[in-house]
Formats: C-alpha cells, structure tokens, sequence
C-alpha cells in the first residue's frame, strides 16, 4: 500500500469549478491510472482522497495538493501523464509523487493579488496599502462556522507583503499563513473596504503561487 500527492495547476475556466466538482473530476479520471485506490467501508464506498488547503473558488493556483492512496506498492511513475489525459482544460497535474511529509507541516502560502482599477491606479494607492498590510493590527469582519459575522484581526496572519504599480492594477505578492489559522488572501480585499474604501479596486485576482513549510522551502 502506498500515499501518493499530486502537485497540480488549476487555471483559467477551470478557477470556478468547485472543490466538490474538483473531487468528482479527480475520481473520474483515476481509473486512467490503473491503480486500485482505497476506498472508505459501509455501504457506499468512496476514493479516499483529500485535496489540502481546497481553493477558494474564483482563485487559479500553480501548487494545489492532493493525496491518494493506494493498495498497491507504487511510486507515482508515469500517473501524472496518465491523469492528463482526461483532465478538463485549465487542469494539469505536474507531478504524483509518494508521501514524505504530513499536511500538519505546511505553514505558509505565497499568492499573487491583483487589484485592477477600470479608470486607472489612485495616486499614492500603492504607499497606502503597503502600510495598511503592515500594520500591526488590522480587523476585518468574517463569518465563522457557525454562519455568524465575527471581528478578526489578520495582521498576525500575513507574514510578508510587497505592494507595485502596474498599468491599472496593483500587484501584491503576499505571503500568509496557510491554517491554524490561515488566511484567505481574498479577504485583503475586506480589510481595504474598511480601511481605506476610497482604493477599492473593481476587481480582485488571487493566484498562489507556493506552498511553504516553516523555514520557507517548498513544501511537498
């Protein structure tokens, strides 16, 4: 029996289908890899599989993760060519590799956001929010688990952020924290609503870029 991890790019038309629909597309596309996947007990068996740290949909990513395993002694050689050949356009697995290190080291994850404005870039946008992202407190309202509104303050989360201009938009590369607890680099955008809502950009991209552990390696 083996662990096996994807490392996967999620793109273009395929950033909006849900983590749910990811799930169902991964399932599908196994049998292409001719390997017997453990399945759950009981009456309804299912793959065992589980994408870590799922993508918020609407984000595109180079370095999505997801595990598998397997009941047979396997590798990964050769999967990752085999699962593309069924995959839909705007995914593509890079690499299927055996398990060497638990999710629970995984401790960052570096994005690129973009802020685009149609009538163009506010002077002194990028100044201001650089320092907003520096702050040594910054609260933003989000909803719990519980579906209730609650105050959270993210400045501890946000690790390292570089702010620059560009035609239209503003380019951040930020570096969060990936769980307990992590941030959604999406909710920047909460943070400038309630701030600084005069530099409210029209439209917000998000795309991870890596995953880090805690000395800032990539993590696999």
């Amino acid at each position: 029996m083996s662990k096996l991890r994807l490392l996967f790019i999620k793109e273009a038309q395929a950033a909006y289908i849900s983590h749910l629909d990811l799930m169902r597309t991964f399932q599908r596309c196994f049998p292409r890899t001719e390997l017997e996947i453990k399945h759950t007990q009981g009456y309804h068996p299912h793959p065992i599989i589980s994408i870590v740290l799922p993508l918020p949909v609407g984000q595109s990513s180079e370095c999505e993760l997801l595990d598998f395993e397997v009941t047979q002694q396997s590798d990964g050689s050769g999967i990752a060519e085999k699962l593309n050949t069924g995959m839909p356009a705007g995914i593509r697995v890079l690499e299927c590799y055996e398990v060497t290190r638990p999710v629970r080291e995984l401790y960052a994850l570096q994005a690129d956001v973009t802020l685009e404005y149609d009538n163009g870039v506010p002077a002194g946008a990028a100044e201001a929010i650089h320092g907003l992202l520096h702050r040594e407190s910054l609260i933003i309202e989000k909803r719990t688990k519980r579906k209730e509104l609650a105050e959270v303050d993210i400045a501890p989360m946000i690790l390292d952020a570089a702010v620059t201009e560009g035609e239209n938009a503003l380019h951040i590369d930020l570096k969060v924290q990936a769980q307990n607890p992590g941030l959604n680099p999406q909710l920047i955008e909460k943070a400038i609503a309630r701030e600084l809502p005069e530099l409210m950009p029209d439209f917000i991209r998000v795309r991870r870029k890596r995953v880090l552990d805690a000395e800032g390696k990539d993590f696999r």
